[in-house]
């Protein structure tokens, strides 16, 4: 199927395609339209056409508006999550596709129903001051191909919601699913509202650089953020950037290592461990170290890896060819630096992108695995004696979006998760966010917060207004 542009509220076909290919076999899917740099100058046009009139509209009329896009997703679910496990590879069961579907519908009811009222600041015999929360206008949005419909829900609905207009610029690995989204989407907004246009790197480049675009929205790599914060600058683009994560969880000596191995396994290998807020490094205390790898490796031992079309698979195979590799070569590096393996370490015999789930003991900090944000299947537990010194360990890594403490005492277990540094850290859980919590990083992992009532603060601009 040939896949067209979303301008204006039109379909618009293009000249020049590229084939998307499902990674569990490599087949193509469905063709992705190329944007020329005039489309993208179109999509801008009519979203700065559209914010005329959306940024005026009431907002209650807005508010019912993402309601009503909530339940459009709701009666194109199950078509969603289809279309999303050929291009992204997950499975449409567990923490698959499925869940995607509805993770984005939540996230679209919940803030349909923020408000941002105005705040009164001073009011007495000396004058009264109200602060003011505006919409910006043309946001600009990439996103990446871990979770493309829910993350594309993120930087939408709260844009919109504030009064904002959206051009859309999903990941050219798996943009079809955003595409069909929005056209979704369009049924119910006016024309205009909500652009997506679809191409490679130097597409998002023109988006994040284009003149007419208030503020960049991005979730994705660190690099690649820092990029987008260079080409803000000509125009002093507002920017939300949701960036790479390198988590580390720490284990403290009194919990019961068969209590905890299903919530850490889950915590590192939610979607394959491709997700920004993965626990990407588990240092264990060494008086339970053995038993806590014995515990994760039989629970990783059940659970099914395979194509995400059958119903029995629980995970499915590495998004791309890149990322394949990337996880392939971080684990060769920790096994020849003497990292033990304790489950997978080699790609399966089969087509598709498919590495199994990969455990690898006595490992370091220093090491590839544990250093870098391997962003797949592959978990490296490293030991360690002194909890002051591991939090030290644990914030040396220049990333900082979220971290995790386990421990049987909730309270020690809270003074620690206090010292680590990053935007959002859990008690016996990781990665379990939720859309009245703000989520965001610090240091390389980002800038500005996603969620809740701070989040959509993000797509406003304050005007004080003083009598």
């Amino acid at each position: 199927m040939t896949y067209n542009l979303m301008i204006g509220g039109e379909s618009v076909p293009t000249e020049n395609h590229a084939p998307i290919r499902n990674p569990a076999n490599c087949d193509i899917v469905g063709m992705m339209p190329l944007a020329t740099p005039e489309q993208l100058d179109q999509a801008v046009a009519a979203a700065a056409e559209a914010f005329k009139s959306w940024s005026q509209t009431p907002d209650e009329d807005r508010a019912a508006a993402c309601r009503a896009i909530a339940d459009a997703i709701a009666s194109h679910a199950e078509e969603l999550a289809h279309l999303l496990t050929l291009e992204q590879g997950k499975p449409m069961n567990g923490l698959g596709s499925r869940f995607e579907i509805g993770g984005a519908m939540a996230w679209t009811r919940y803030t349909a129903e923020l408000q941002l009222p105005v705040e009164i600041l001073q009011d007495d015999n000396e004058g009264r001051v109200e602060l003011h929360r505006k919409p910006i206008g043309v946001v600009g949005s990439i996103t990446p191909w871990n979770w493309p419909v829910m993350i594309a829900c993120w930087h939408i609905i709260p844009a919109i919601r504030a009064g904002n207009t959206v051009v859309i610029k999903p990941s050219p690995m798996t943009p079809l699913s955003t595409i069909r989204l929005v056209e979704i989407i369009n049924t119910v907004l006016p024309a205009g509202v909500v652009n997506v246009v679809t191409g490679d790197n130097a597409i998002g480049s023109r988006l994040s650089a284009h003149p007419g675009i208030a503020k960049m929205t991005f979730t994705g790599s660190t690099e690649t953020g820092k990029k987008i914060m260079a080409s803000a600058v000509e125009t002093l683009k507002r920017l939300t950037l949701e960036l790479g994560g390198n988590d580390a969880g720490i284990v403290l000596p009194d919990v019961d290592p068969k209590g905890i191995a299903e919530g850490l396994f889950w915590g590192a290998f939610i979607n394959n461990g491709q997700t920004c807020a993965a626990l990407k490094r588990l240092y264990v205390h060494d008086s339970i170290y053995d038993q806590v790898c014995e515990a994760l490796a039989a629970y990783a031992a059940n659970v099914p890896v395979g194509d995400g079309m059958d119903e029995k698979s629980i995970l499915g195979p590495v998004q791309n060819e890149m990322q394949f590799n990337k996880v392939r070569e971080l684990v060769e590096d920790a096994r020849a630096n003497g990292g033990r393996i304790l489950t997978g370490g080699e790609p399966m015999d089969r087509p598709g992108h498919f590495y199994p789930i990969t455990l690898v003991a006595d490992v370091t900090d220093g090491m590839r695995l544990v250093d870098e944000e391997q962003f797949g299947p592959a978990l490296p537990i490293i030991r360690y004696s002194d909890i002051d010194e591991v939090i030290e360990r644990a914030n040396r890594n220049p990333a900082g979006l979220g971290g995790s403490v386990w421990s049987s005492d909730p309270d020690k277990a809270r003074h620690y998760a206090l010292k680590l540094e990053c935007g959002s850290v859990w008690i016996n859980k990781h990665g379990a966010i939720q859309p009245n919590a703000p989520f965001g990083g610090v240091k390389n992992s980002g800038i500005g917060v996603e969620f809740g009532a701070e989040g959509l603060k993000e797509f406003t601009t304050i005007q004080t207004v003083l009598s």
